[in-house]
Parts: C-alpha cells; structure tokens; sequence
C-alpha cells in the first residue's frame, strides 16, 4: 500500500489532503512529508513548521519530485504563516512573500515550486480581511493544491492507461510516481492504472545515478503495491531495448519549456536517444503546472548543480581520488523532437 508523500497533520494528529471547514486555521499545524532520504531501510514521517526546515527538507531531497515539492511548499507557507508574529495585514504580507521568497530559493529547477508559493501568496494578497481570514485563505489554497494534485495523478493514469497493453514492458528513469507527488504519480500513474484494470505490466526501473531514486524509491513503492518490477544499471538501459523488453519509456519532469523541451533527472537524455533508435515510444508524464510558459526552450531552463560529494563518496566514504575534479547537474533537458508525446491530465498530446 502506498503512503501519503505530503500531508497537513493538525496540532490534534488528525491528517487532511483537502480544504476542510473543520480545519481551524488559528491552530498551528504542520506540512507532514516522508523523509525519502531514509528510504527504503526506514520508513519515517517528519513534522515541519518553520522556514529554515522547510528549506532544508527541500534542498536535500527528503521530499522530492516537481509536484511534491509544490505541494509540501505550499503547506509549509501556511505553516510558517500561522507562526508569524506580527501586528497587521501588511506585515503578515511582507513577512508571507519574504518567506516564499526563500522557500523557493532552494532549487532552482523544478518549475512546480515556485508556481504553488506564488499561487498561494497571490490568493492571500487578494484577501481583504486579516488574521484568522488571511491564514484561512491561505491554508485552503495549499490544501486546494494538494487536493488537485491528487485528482491530476489519476487523471494522468487514466490518459496513460490508452497507451498500455497486456504483458508490456516499461522502462521508467529516476521516481516520478507517489513519491513525487501527492497522489499516485506522474510517469507510474499509467502503471497503477493498469494494475488496477488488471492488466500485467513489467517495469524496468533505471537505478538513477548518483542518488539512487530509481532503485531506492521507485522500486520500493512498486514493490509496495504489488507492481512486477526489477531494477536495472542506467547504462544497461539500451541493451534491455535491444532485447526487446521494453515495449514504451514513460518518465516525468521538472520542467517543460515552451517548445516542449523537457528537463528531467539526469540520464533521461541518453533514453531518449537510445528509444529512437530503437523505435521505441518515448512519453514524458507531467501536469500542466509543470510547463513553464515563459522559456522558450530547453536551453533556457536553470540546471540545479550539486554536490560533489554526492559522486565522490558512497554510504560516507569516498570512492574517487583526492582533488578530483566534478561535474554533477542533476537535471538534463530532452529535445520535444526525441519526444513522442505528453501524457497529461487533459489527455496525451503530441506537442505541448
């Protein structure tokens, strides 16, 4: 069974993923996240409620995935929110926006985090009230986020799920399903469609280098829920084509430009090179939140550059020499033209 990613957990325990009269926003509560950073040796849920852990829960992967990262923003505004300590509406605002400001500091890529914060700041600002009505306002919309998150995973399973046939095999790169999102996912969505319908699917889960999400993550929570998967290296990724085992590729995205370049975890260029040549279709799964109008291609969107340490060392030691040097982008961006199709919650489209 899959868990809830991202969640607001009320000061009395009780969980809610949707705005809910009940909710009294004067109470403080707490964005509530799986810590992925413990996965899949400890299952652990943490509580954050102050920018400074917000941040640092985002900046290092404990929640993770362009619509998870949205939605636990969101709720983490309205968190730190009802912690404010100020006398009046202009305050609250100022203090509101400088917040959300420096939540969506801490990556630069994904497209979803900035979107939910300005869309929550901007449905507060247009609040007249103040006090319990802007905190109202505000926990509503990061609710209202999380909600339609949720109802856009399985509006994307279900437009997938016309793609897929009995006994097909799926290769997917990095985790772009409930992990990374509030529902079921994005990219394994169409998967847990089709498991549902009873069709048999097997999925080839790419390890995903350097942070392991693939074999951490999505293989965990495909095991979870029953799916036949097994994990591969990502460089035994075309050999697996060539054999024949992988029937269509689906993986998510952080963002999507204008043009319907797509900027994905790291290897998922060199998929989609090896699926043309292998005549393989090659969709990208994604919300329409997650594509950004305003870049007009792939060479236009910001690449989060990490840590070394990342590569250079391995469960705390290090595996490479000394004063080696290190390139370590996280993202890559995968031309629309490699791209056979967007399967989204209006249905798959060719172009975007």
């Amino acid at each position: 069974m899959r868990p809830d990613t991202v969640l607001w957990r009320s000061a009395e325990g009780v969980a809610y993923t949707a705005p809910d009269p009940a909710l009294n926003p004067l109470v403080p509560g707490f964005v509530d996240i799986i810590d992925q950073t413990l996965l899949p040796g400890e299952f652990k849920r943490i509580l954050l409620s102050d920018p400074q852990t917000v941040y640092e829960a985002i900046k290092r992967l404990a929640v993770r995935g362009a619509p998870a990262i949205g939605c636990a923003a969101a709720l983490g505004l309205a968190a730190c929110a009802q912690r404010f300590s100020v006398p009046g509406r202009e305050e609250f605002l100022a203090c509101l926006y400088q917040t959300a400001a420096y939540l969506e500091s801490s990556r630069p890529t994904a497209v979803n985090l900035s979107w939910a914060l300005r869309r929550c700041c901007a449905k507060t600002s247009e609040c007249a009230g103040g006090g319990s009505e802007l905190l109202g306002v505000l926990l509503n919309e990061a609710l209202a986020i999380l909600a339609e998150d949720i109802a856009m995973c399985d509006a994307i399973g279900r437009n997938g799920l016309t793609l897929l046939k009995d006994g097909m095999g799926v290769l997917t790169h990095c985790n772009a399903g409930a992990l990374a999102t509030g529902g079921c996912g994005t990219a394994l969505a169409p998967v847990y469609a089709a498991q549902k319908a009873g069709l048999r699917l097997h999925v080839y889960s790419d390890e995903t280098r350097p942070l392991l999400q693939g074999a951490r993550l999505t293989a965990w929570e495909l095991s979870q829920s029953g799916v036949d998967v097994t994990t591969i290296c990502d460089s035994m990724a075309a050999q697996v084509m060539r054999e024949g085992r992988v029937d269509i590729v689906i993986v998510g995205a952080d963002r999507v430009a204008a043009n319907g370049d797509a900027a994905n975890k790291i290897g998922t260029y060199q998929l989609a090179i090896a699926a043309k040549y292998h005549r393989i279709p090659f969709y990208i799964a994604i919300p329409f939140s997650t594509i950004d109008r305003s870049i007009p291609d792939g060479s236009a969107i910001p690449i989060e550059q990490r840590d070394e340490s990342e590569i250079t060392t391995f469960n705390g030691r290090r595996i490479s020499p000394q004063n080696i040097k290190v390139y370590n982008p996280a993202f890559d961006v995968t031309p629309a033209s490699l791209i056979t199709g967007y399967i989204t919650e209006k249905g798959v489209v060719s172009a975007i």
